[in-house]
């Protein structure tokens, strides 16, 4: 975690720095404007290191705004980069063909000063559309059929959100706002697939930030797991507090619903990094499971779907992908997932993969909409 946290620092300060850099580069040499122009500037760029530093101080306030400040320039940050690299690229390939206009030589501080201004103003769009779209949850609706008997049960109305992200950027109004989509959708059972809390823990619980929880209505009960987050901010006191809000959790167990189906869930994947206790295979969790039954199972992290397949899953519920939440990210998450989003089947196992309700870090999604999930499912009757 240490050499992580290290080398995030190292790429977020030289990517800070050539950003910074080209934007000085292009201002006029006199009086304050380069001063207030480097004032500013560092300002921005250490704000969310700043925060965290103040989030278990008394400092309420001025935690509020720098971690606000922060988490935006965090994703500014990305579309500069990408930006100044894109100009870089053009002024390189202008030394030998010469295609920009006659401005880039005759006045070419102009050049520079409208650059910078349109870059900013670009980004200022990009990053308010993002922020909209990152707040207008869309509802998912998804119908399976699981050819088992469940009991007395024809069919399940299950609601599954994942990735909320309770904190200092997703609040009590927008839990509560949460809370009323779900219950108006009249579920069967609730389904919170990890990442419920941020990994910034203290500012969720000075406000009970998560209070809204309780009144969530479920005829079978809300049932959550954990997900990398809770580990990262402290795994004991994030389940204490998601108990208290009436949340049944599985860790790496199976329970019998109702006489109906099984429902399993298992410990994040990398609890081991920060427990240093590794989570129960899979074979384990479902020991005690009567296969002639529906099993669901909860996992955050969509790693090894065949591990779900083989052991007789007829449903995974996962998240953590965020579908790498704002343009290019989900480039990677696409790679480094058999599916980062969506809807999969292998063999007789139906795979479902959130994007997420909420957001980490900037409360920005660029290229996808966040999503709460509501599946039915119909068993043979």
């Amino acid at each position: 975690m240490l050499v992580f946290i290290i080398v995030v620092l190292s790429v977020y300060t030289l990517a800070n720095y050539y950003v910074g850099l080209r934007g000085f580069q292009s201002l006029p040499s006199f009086g304050w404007v380069k001063p207030a122009y480097i004032f500013l500037f560092t300002t921005l760029a250490f704000s969310y290191v700043f925060s965290r530093f103040l989030e278990k101080t008394s400092l309420y306030t001025l935690h509020h705004i720098t971690y606000w400040v922060g988490a935006f320039w965090m994703a500014a940050l990305m579309y500069l980069f990408l930006a100044v690299i894109l100009i870089d690229l053009i002024r390189f390939v202008n030394l030998g063909l010469h295609f920009l206009p006659a401005i880039g030589t005759t006045n070419y501080q102009t050049l520079k000063i409208a650059t910078l201004a349109g870059t900013v103003l670009l980004t200022s769009s990009v990053l308010g559309f993002g922020h909209w779209n990152a707040r207008s949850q869309q509802l998912k609706k998804l119908h399976i059929h699981i050819p088992k008997k469940a009991g007395n049960r024809d069919k399940l109305n299950i609601v599954m959100v994942s990735d909320i992200h309770l904190g200092s950027l997703f609040g009590k109004k927008e839990v509560d706002t949460m809370v009323t989509r779900i219950n108006k959708l009249n579920p069967d059972i609730v389904l919170l697939a990890g990442d419920i809390l941020d990994e910034a823990q203290m500012p969720i619980f000075r406000n009970n930030t998560g209070e809204p929880l309780k009144n969530l209505k479920a005829k079978l009960g809300v049932y959550g797991i954990t997900g990398n987050h809770e580990y990262i901010g402290g795994i004991n006191s994030a389940v204490k507090y998601l108990e208290s809000l009436n949340i049944k959790l599985l860790r790496d167990t199976s329970w019998l619903i109702d006489s109906s189906f099984y429902l399993a869930g298992r410990e994040d994947r990398d609890g081991i990094r920060f427990s240093r206790k590794a989570r129960k295979t899979l074979p384990d969790v479902l020991r005690n499971v009567d296969h002639k039954l529906p099993v669901i199972l909860l996992d955050h992290q969509p790693f090894h779907l065949d591990q779900a397949q083989n052991n007789g899953v007829d449903l995974q519920l996962s998240g953590h992908t965020h579908n790498g939440q704002f343009w290019p990210m989900n480039l990677i998450t696409q790679k480094m997932y058999e599916i980062d989003w969506g809807y999969l089947k292998k063999g007789n196992t139906h795979i479902y993969v959130s994007c997420g309700y909420g957001t980490w870090g900037p409360p920005i999604r660029i290229g996808n909409k966040p999503e709460m999930v509501q599946i039915e499912v119909l068993f043979k009757n």
